[in-house]
């Protein structure tokens, strides 16, 4: 205690006396007196606007005024077809457009034409990052070092010095092959010039010549446990080529599902675009109609006759504004012609506006429609592209469940080594032929000092608790995959049938809907006349007016949804690509590929016996085209609730 309080004092003493130097006052530093200072800033952060180049389009930049009321028969027009109007969606579009998603808000949610080349280029999971794993590695080092340690010794009484200049060449090519195996091939030299007595040579070399070679025979082996995992990767990491082409198949349906949105999208506003004008025309006619019975009307008040009273005037010139404010929706609203014009626009990556209106020509399918149900659903659980995506999730599962089981073993390599070694006086060059030790790789190259190493080496977690749980984690995923899949094809096959059920309704609808136009029209003409000789209310009259606009537009609106009806069908049992004739294929190779591929073919010779030849359990069966309807083999199951599967058998085109 009295030290602690010595210690106190003293500590106290110390801080009084620093205190009272120079320099160790305390200030107070006004920075806001001096705002132009350097080290001076009123802010952390701050919004900035990055230096890139805007890409503004003309087009873009110098779009027109958009229509609101302007008469559609005064401006001019571009007339499009539907299959026109797809090309120009399929020529238009690196991004794939789509009326549910913003790419303002939302732009990394947006697929594009050049999302299966990024994936397969990503150089931590693409294929030729996984092939890389394979690919010949190379290292070297050259160190020079200078020694200087004092030793501990009673020599003379004093520490003897141990002095050496020192360098050091390291060279190692090593090789991983498709069955695990690792090649080394090293070189070392090392130079020495110590002080310590008694050595032949002051300096010398010394090296040698390895090559080494290292084969998994149980956990790591085999060519389809690489291709799946990839050599070195821990319990539960598959990195391998196989999953790495997975994953660009799945990209690649990702990019058609994209496509197959983008077109059903570009149908849809197009056929919408095609109601907006023929609800147009109907509004039109029908504030026509409106007009002449309110100047009828007029006309009978002026002079006096039945049927011109006041509140029948008012009542047709009410209908007239009611009629007038429908037309002009049906021109500016949010489903007019002007809006659905810019909506298709937008899809076909057009401007938003170039002084012209787009004005459909190809006429709505009246025809009624008649499939083979069974084909339509065997193309439904086989060709739609979520099925196909979902299929190879199930493939890349059960590659994973193959890897997992084979971690679940020991690490046992078998390793051998070989290795020539050599001392000289010098590097290279020889002031003496006949002595041994002359040069380092004279003496290496004479082969007399040779070394070999041959052995096993066995490793395992005991227990093996993490190879476990990695094979309980692979199963359950590919059990949640395959349930996925149940539950696509379930949902497929309701989905198709509401389809099927809409082409039925839709079509029955449409003729229900034009005999009531015929109907409708008969009777405006007959009240028109009765009302015209004062035998009926206007009342009546206008109510007829009402309902043979409302009947034309139902009946338009029930032909476009057929339509869009048979759309859904095609797409719901995956045919819209075909039924749009469009197909997906890859741009050409550079012609630098192509004389590549001819100068190291020339060098390759068939199999004599390829049937002779093993290969792997294959992963795809092969290229599919999904511009083909009805390729894909596929039969109903029996309906006897069993779960075997059917053979295959060829199916005909539907819809």
């Amino acid at each position: 205690m009295r030290c602690l309080g010595l210690s106190k004092k003293l500590m106290i003493t110390l801080c009084m006396g620093l205190a009272a130097l120079p320099g160790c006052t305390s200030q107070k530093f006004n920075f806001a007196a001096k705002p132009s200072a350097s080290y001076y800033q009123s802010f952390a952060t701050r919004t900035e606007y990055p230096d890139v180049n805007s890409h503004l389009d003309p087009q873009v930049a110098g779009v027109h005024v958009p229509h609101a009321f302007e008469n559609p028969s005064e401006l001019p027009t571009w007339e499009l077809s539907l299959p026109e109007v797809i090309q120009l969606a399929m020529t238009n579009s690196t991004i794939l457009r789509s009326t549910g998603a913003s790419v303002v808000q939302a732009p990394n949610a947006m697929n594009t034409t050049y999302n299966p080349a990024i994936v397969e280029s990503n150089p931590q999971a693409g294929v030729e990052a996984a092939l890389s794993a394979f690919d010949a590695q190379m290292s070297t080092q050259l160190f020079w070092q200078k020694n200087n340690r004092p030793n501990n010794n009673i020599f003379f009484f004093v520490p003897t010095v141990f002095a050496e200049t020192s360098g050091n060449f390291a060279l190692e090519l090593s090789k991983r092959s498709a069955t695990g195996a690792r090649f080394a091939l090293r070189h070392n030299v090392v130079y020495s010039n110590p002080n310590t007595p008694g050595r032949l040579f002051q300096s010398d070399f010394t090296g040698w010549f390895e090559m080494e070679w290292r084969q998994p025979l149980m956990q790591g082996s085999g060519i389809t446990y690489n291709q799946i995992a990839g050599p070195n990767s821990g319990i539960g990491q598959y990195n391998g080529v196989l999953l790495a082409r997975i994953n660009t198949d799945i990209a690649l349906h990702d990019f058609e599902n994209s496509v197959i949105q983008l077109v059903n999208d570009v149908e849809g506003a197009y056929w919408d675009l095609y109601f907006a004008f023929r609800n147009l025309e109907a509004q039109v006619s029908a504030r026509e109609s409106l007009l002449k019975t309110w100047q009828l009307t007029k006309a009978k008040a002026d002079v006096g006759l039945r049927g011109g009273e006041k509140d029948a005037e008012a009542q047709a010139r009410a209908q007239f504004f009611t009629f007038d404010a429908s037309v002009q929706n049906a021109q500016a609203g949010p489903n007019g012609i002007y809006s659905a014009e810019q909506r298709l626009r937008y899809l076909l990556g057009l401007p938003a506006g170039d002084g012209r209106l787009i004005k459909p020509t190809s006429r709505p399918i009246q025809a009624q429609i008649v499939y083979d149900w069974n084909s339509a659903i065997g193309d439904a659980l086989t060709q739609r592209v979520e099925v196909r995506r979902q299929k190879w999730s199930i493939k890349r599962r059960e590659l994973e469940l193959i890897a997992a089981r084979q971690n679940r073993r020991p690490r046992l390599d078998a390793l051998t080594q070989y290795r020539w070694r050599g001392l000289g006086d010098h590097l290279i060059g020889s002031e003496n032929p006949n002595f041994e030790f002359e040069s380092l790789y004279q003496n290496i190259t004479a082969g007399q000092y040779q070394e070999w190493q041959a052995g096993l080496e066995l490793s395992y977690p005991v227990g093996f608790r993490q190879a476990s749980v990695a094979v309980r984690n692979a199963q359950w995923n590919l059990v949640r995959e395959q349930a996925l899949l149940k539950e696509q094809e379930l949902r497929i096959s309701h989905d198709l049938s509401t389809s099927a059920r809409e082409i039925a309704r839709n079509y029955e609808i449409a003729r229900t809907n034009i005999n009531r136009v015929f109907a409708n029209e008969e009777k405006v003409q007959v009240l028109t006349e009765r009302f015209e000789a004062g035998t009926i209310n206007i009342n009546i009259l206008l109510l007829a007016q009402q309902d043979l606009v409302a009947s034309q537009t139902d009946f338009y609106r029930s032909l476009i949804d057929y339509n869009l009806a048979v759309r859904n069908f095609h797409r719901e049992k995956g045919s819209l690509l075909a039924y749009n004739q469009i197909s997906l294929a890859e741009s050409a190779w550079p012609n630098g590929a192509y004389n590549d591929a001819y100068e190291r073919g020339q060098w390759f010779q068939p199999r004599k016996q390829p049937e002779k030849t093993t290969q792997l359990q294959p992963v795809s069966n092969g290229a599919y085209d999904p511009s083909q309807i009805g390729a894909t083999p596929f039969e109903l199951p029996a309906t006897n609730g069993g779960t075997n599967e059917a053979a295959p058998e060829q199916n005909t085109p539907a819809g």
